[in-house]
């Protein structure tokens, strides 16, 4: 897979909009929320372009029962891949297009997680410039690794989690 970050792009909105809507017509009532998260979420982060969405459900184990239906608008199913309780969905293969992370709504921890980095890195420019300017020069250094991409960004990734899951919990309560 091509390593590949890129200036933030207004159109990412606009596909998160368009595959919301596939996505709310297949999943239909077991769906409770869905958002938009990730660097491509966040206006002016540099981000891979690839968009990722976070369907909330209301029990996670009927989502098995939809990869047939996602298998049709492009999706491939990787089960919980590496997370539990999470069902992912990649669209576009080695040049993929969008990644969706289904939770389940009683799993605050991951939600929550997703949405802390995303709206921490909304009002926190600072931090949003610093973590796309490391995912630039990681995607420079590593242009066909995307394993090394990722290590090389990993310890900046979990104290800005870290960080950003404080802040949240200030500020919903």
């Amino acid at each position: 897979m091509k390593v590949e970050v890129k200036e933030h792009n207004e159109k990412r909105e606009r596909m998160f909009k368009e595959e919301s809507r596939r996505i709310k017509v297949i999943f239909g009532d077991e769906l409770i929320d869905i958002h938009h998260i990730g660097s491509t979420s966040v206006n002016g982060l540099k981000a891979k372009p690839i968009i990722d969405i976070m369907p909330v459900v209301k029990h996670i184990g009927k989502v098995d029962s939809l990869t047939e239906q996602m298998a049709k608008i492009g999706y491939e199913s990787l089960g919980e891949n590496g997370i539990k309780g999470r069902r992912y969905f990649r669209k576009g293969g080695d040049n993929r297009t969008h990644q969706i992370h289904v939770f389940q709504v009683d799993n605050k921890g991951d939600i929550d997680r997703h949405l802390a980095v995303r709206d921490y890195l909304r009002t926190h420019s600072e931090d949003a410039k610093q973590y796309g300017d490391l995912k630039e020069n990681l995607a420079k250094q590593f242009p066909s690794d995307i394993d090394s991409y990722a290590d090389g960004k990993d310890a900046f990734v979990k104290k800005l989690e870290k960080k950003a899951v404080h802040w949240y919990s200030r500020s919903v309560n």
